[in-house]
C-alpha cells in the first residue's frame, strides 16, 4: 500500500511539473488598439495571435494587464514569463528572447488642427514642446531626435515626459497649453483621439516605421519553450493565418525578415 501510494505521489507530482513546464505567463498594459481589457480578460490582436500559437503548441497560456513598469518588473523578477508588444532596443535585447515580428507600425507626430504641418524631416519642429508616454521605447526615440537635431545644428525640442499617454493627448487637445505637439505610435494615437473624443488633434506624418515584438525572460524561460513558441508564431506568419488575425483589427502583418 505504502509503495502504490509513493507511486502514486511520484506521478502527481511529475504531471504537476509538467503542467507548470508548459505554462507560460503574459505581461502586457493596457494599449489600446493593441491590447486591452474587457470584462477582466486581455483581449487584442496581440493576445488573439498569442492564444492562437498557445493553443497549435499545447501551451497554457495566462494574461496579466498591468501598470507598463509593474508588468515589465514582474518579468525581470520571475513573475512573468513574457511581455507585450514591445519594440526592439539594445538594452532589451540584453534580458529578453525576442519573438519573430508580430506587427508593423509607426512612430509619428500629433499636433493640433489649426497647425498646417506636414512632418518630413527633423526640422519641421525645431523649437517645438512635445510630449511623449515614457520612460518607455517611445520616448527613447524621441530623445534620439532631439539629439540629432542638436548635432545637426537644428534647434533642438523641448521634451515633457508624461507617465499616462491619454493625458499627454488632452494636454496637446487644450489649446492654452504651449505643448505644440505629441510623438506616439500612429494606431494608439488615434485610438485615443477617438475613445476620449479630442476634436482638435491631427496626425502629421510618419517619422518611422517599426515592428512589435513579443519578448521572454532569458533568465526565467526555458529557450526550448521560447523556441517551440517562436515556432509556432513562425508557422502561423506563413500560413497566412497571422495576417487573417491581424486584418479583423485593421492591422498589418510585418514581415519576417
Amino acid at each position: 500500500m505504502y509503495k502504490i501510494a509513493s507511486i502514486l505521489f511520484i506521478i502527481t507530482t511529475l504531471s504537476v511539473a509538467s503542467a507548470q513546464a508548459n505554462t507560460l505567463i503574459f505581461n502586457t498594459q493596457d494599449f489600446p488598439p493593441f491590447n486591452y481589457e474587457i470584462n477582466n480578460v486581455v483581449e487584442g490582436p496581440a493576445a488573439e495571435v498569442i492564444r492562437t500559437v498557445c493553443d497549435m503548441q499545447g501551451f497554457s497560456c495566462k494574461f496579466n494587464l498591468l501598470p507598463w513598469r509593474r508588468a515589465q518588473n514582474e518579468v525581470k523578477n520571475g513573475n512573468a514569463n513574457a511581455m507585450f508588444v514591445i519594440g526592439w532596443n539594445k538594452a532589451r535585447a540584453e534580458w529578453l528572447y525576442y519573438s519573430p515580428p508580430l506587427m508593423q507600425t509607426e512612430y509619428g507626430f500629433f499636433v493640433r488642427k489649426n497647425n498646417n504641418l506636414t512632418y518630413l524631416d527633423s526640422k519641421d519642429i525645431a523649437g517645438y514642446k512635445i510630449g511623449v508616454f515614457g520612460p518607455s521605447n517611445t520616448s527613447n526615440s524621441l530623445n534620439k531626435i532631439k539629439e540629432s537635431m542638436a548635432s545637426k545644428g537644428i534647434k533642438p525640442i523641448d521634451i515633457k515626459m508624461v507617465s499616462d499617454d491619454v493625458n499627454i493627448f488632452k494636454m496637446l487637445d487644450d489649446p492654452n497649453r504651449n505643448l505644440k505637439g505629441v510623438y506616439s505610435n500612429k494606431d494608439v494615437g488615434l485610438a485615443i483621439i477617438n475613445q476620449v473624443k479630442l476634436k482638435n488633434i491631427r496626425y502629421a506624418g510618419a517619422q518611422k516605421k517599426l515592428k512589435y515584438f513579443i519578448g521572454f525572460s532569458k533568465k526565467y524561460t526555458d529557450k526550448k519553450l521560447v523556441d517551440k513558441f517562436n515556432h509556432g508564431l513562425t508557422e502561423l506568419h506563413k500560413s497566412g493565418k497571422l495576417q487573417e488575425i491581424l486584418s479583423k483589427f485593421h492591422m498589418e502583418a510585418a514581415s519576417l525578415e
